[in-house]
């Protein structure tokens, strides 16, 4: 999530986000079942073989896609330390009210959780990672909610890391009809008048939370594995 270069820092910057709102209780929430004009959001009610008790990080770390699954020319990304202290948000009251640590992804409401990035084509400029989370169904639901909500509050605003400004734009995207409940949501970032484009899409199934985010076309070509696998025992 530390701002290295313009690719890392639109990924991190992804993960910064959109992953750290359910642990603040003073940020702006959905009212649980409601229809949020802010963010594409369905519910489905599809029955799926999905485990009734949140699953532990280790069992979401063996469901996570690997390179085989995605097929050829994928790598795994290594992980890197997270850097959160100096990282501010502007211009977005739901995210500045998180500040520090906090906004920088180190306060997380879901404590079972286990995430992987991969490489195409051996270049960061086509990267895709994915993130499990798991607990009570209501607590999914109501949190991923809330990130959305936020998110989608603020068309811009800008987030500035060490002395590298960020402007992010949102957007509403279409969310595939998959699993229980569905979110998806476009950022455009621009650093240094570059602008890189990073899709994010969340599918809740059961007790578990599917989170895809990366470039848009690898996104819509990996959400389905992703939930398969989520769902498989094996």
């Amino acid at each position: 999530m530390f701002l290295r270069t313009t690719s890392a820092a639109v990924l991190g910057l992804t993960a910064l986000t959109l992953l750290t709102l359910p642990g603040c209780s003073n940020s702006p929430s959905a009212t649980p079942g409601s229809s949020s004009p802010a963010a594409t959001r369905q519910k489905n009610t599809t029955s799926h073989a999905t485990p009734s008790e949140p699953l532990s990080s280790a069992a979401l770390q063996k469901r996570l896609l690997i390179e085989r699954d995605l097929g050829e020319g994928y790598t795994l990304k290594p992980q890197t330390p997270s850097l959160h202290d100096d990282v501010t948000v502007t211009g977005c009251p739901a995210l500045e009210q998180l500040g520090g640590d906090a906004a920088a992804g180190g306060s997380l409401n879901f404590p079972r959780r286990a995430k992987a990035a991969f490489l195409y084509a051996g270049t960061s400029e086509s990267e895709v990672s994915e993130e499990l989370y798991s607990d009570t169904e209501s607590k999914l639901s109501q949190g991923t909610d809330r990130i959305f909500d936020a998110l989608t509050s603020c068309p811009s605003y800008q987030v500035v890391a060490g002395s590298t400004p960020v402007d992010i734009a949102t957007q509403r995207a279409a969310a595939p009809q998959l699993g229980d409940e569905q979110w998806s949501l476009q950022m455009t970032y621009t650093v240094g008048g570059r602008t890189t484009i990073v899709k994010q899409t969340a599918i809740r199934t059961g007790t578990t939370v599917v989170l895809v985010a990366g470039s848009p076309g690898l996104v819509d070509t990996h959400i389905d594995k992703a939930l398969a696998k989520a769902r498989s025992a094996n």
